[in-house]
């Protein structure tokens, strides 16, 4: 694995926290810790989503990165592609590129992308055949 975490700013983790549980179920992921704003070396609450317990995405209250931050998670089939995008535009993401195959990386690359409540852009990409 390349990554073990990723944590960014949003303007309200309550809202984002809720988006991406939402957005991310489709492949598995949900919130496996709270830090509440007490407990936080910040002073605001963090919420950590993953799998399996471990939480490798990490939100925290902050100026967000407006439109620089793309964020691309790997999906097993098109399907759950598919399902992502449904069902992150129906937590309040802003469609951002509906499913489908995008051959200007290679024929395979079948990928959705939504904007977050902040601007981010999240894609959920199957590179299989």
């Amino acid at each position: 694995m390349l990554l073990d975490h990723i944590e960014f700013p949003v303007t309200d983790p309550d809202t984002a926290g809720k988006f991406y549980e939402m957005a991310l179920a489709p492949l598995g992921i949900a919130c496996v810790l709270l830090i509440p704003a007490e407990r936080s070396a910040s002073g605001t609450a963090r919420y950590g989503l993953g799998r399996a317990g471990y939480p490798c995405l990490w939100l925290h209250a902050g100026e967000a990165v407006r439109g620089g931050l793309h964020i691309a998670f790997a999906a097993n089939d098109r399907a759950t592609v598919d399902a992502f995008h449904a069902v992150a535009v129906a937590a309040g993401g802003r469609d951002n590129g509906p499913p489908g195959i995008r051959t200007r990386y290679h024929p395979s690359y079948y990928a959705a992308y939504v904007l977050d409540p902040d601007g981010n852009n999240i894609e959920v990409v199957c590179q299989a055949e």
